[in-house]
């Protein structure tokens, strides 16, 4: 049977060069929505040094989050797994590019320890991309989420994953682990992928999405991107509906601020009331839970949002019975 995902699958990418990275591009000031107060609280300090007695990596500081003040307060962190070291190396990111470290097998058992240790309720798992591997760091994302069940069986777990490229059966041996939410963000709109994600391809990380349902309909899937890097509205809206077309659950935006001057310029700061269309609009498509607003990131709020996933689903579930 082919899908429209097929279709559009096999159509030629897309590239506007005028979107290009301009070395001597305008650095924008950033707005004052946009502003976070600098992380100094105790109970900041109390999840580093969790995060640091375990040594363990997190999104949080490698990708500088704007949020990681307002996370780690309330002992909320990101653990990225599989080292710090990425084999991709996309125009957007902080996360350092090169030849990974030889995984470490005890690292599973420190991220539970960990997790138990700050108590959470809803756990983040992210990871580099580690094309270097024959599964692409799969079997290693299972083994973190067997051993977070085993050792806070009643913690939710939410994995943010690379795209498996060109890894046969990858997917499935992280979806047999059964995690409560499968996240793979698309980032950005097709149009920017050669020079924003260039070593991903759109239209096999939205297959990506659509398998995680057919393998198992009971895993939430959720998706993000960023905005403010030369896309235009009506690509988002597109986007919006390729991903409805996957059938994912959960749509993250969030404003795109430059890691450094060596990384892709900010185009422009969309506008709070902007971010609120967007989430309007991404209701009325259909998606079961939106966050859209200039600091959202994927893992932000997350615990909060995953309740209100089960509850939105639940609620459409009793309007079809």
């Amino acid at each position: 049977m082919v899908t429209v995902l097929d279709t559009i699958a096999n159509a030629p990418r897309l590239r506007h060069p005028e979107k290009a990275h301009k070395p001597d591009q305008e650095v924008l000031r950033k707005p004052d929505w946009i502003r976070v107060r600098a992380p100094v609280s105790k109970g900041y300090a109390e999840t580093r040094e969790i995060v640091k007695s375990h040594k363990l990596v997190t999104v949080c500081e490698e990708a500088g989050c704007p949020n990681i003040g307002e996370c780690w307060e309330k002992k909320h962190a990101t653990f990225m797994i599989m080292g710090e070291i990425c084999t991709r190396a996309c125009a957007f990111c902080n996360v350092a590019t090169g030849i990974p470290t030889a995984l470490d097998p005890d690292e599973p058992a420190r991220v539970a320890h960990a997790v138990k240790q700050m108590g959470l309720s809803h756990v983040v798992i992210t990871s580099v991309d580690r094309d270097d591997l024959a599964d692409g760091g799969a079997q290693h994302f299972a083994e973190v989420i067997r051993a977070i069940r085993a050792a806070t069986p009643s913690t939710t777990i939410e994995i943010l994953t690379p795209d498996f490229l060109r890894k046969d059966g990858a997917l499935e041996i992280v979806v047999a682990a059964k995690p409560d939410v499968f996240n793979h963000n698309l980032e950005t709109v097709p149009s920017n992928y050669l020079t924003v994600r260039p070593g991903a391809r759109y239209f096999h990380s939205i297959r990506l999405l659509q398998r995680v349902k057919e393998l198992d309909p009971s895993i939430f899937t959720k998706s993000g991107i960023m905005v403010g890097l030369g896309e235009e509205r009506n690509e988002i809206l597109q986007l919006m509906d390729d991903l409805r077309s996957a059938n994912v659950d959960f749509m993250t935006i969030g404003q795109y601020l430059q890691p450094s001057k060596k990384h892709h310029p900010v185009i422009r700061f969309v506008t709070p009331e902007e971010f609120k269309s967007f989430e309007t609009i991404g209701r009325t498509k259909g998606f079961l839970l939106m966050a859209s607003s200039p600091l959202t990131r994927s893992s932000h709020h997350a615990g909060d949002d995953f309740a209100r996933l089960r509850a939105a689903r639940e609620a459409q579930l009793r309007k079809t019975a």
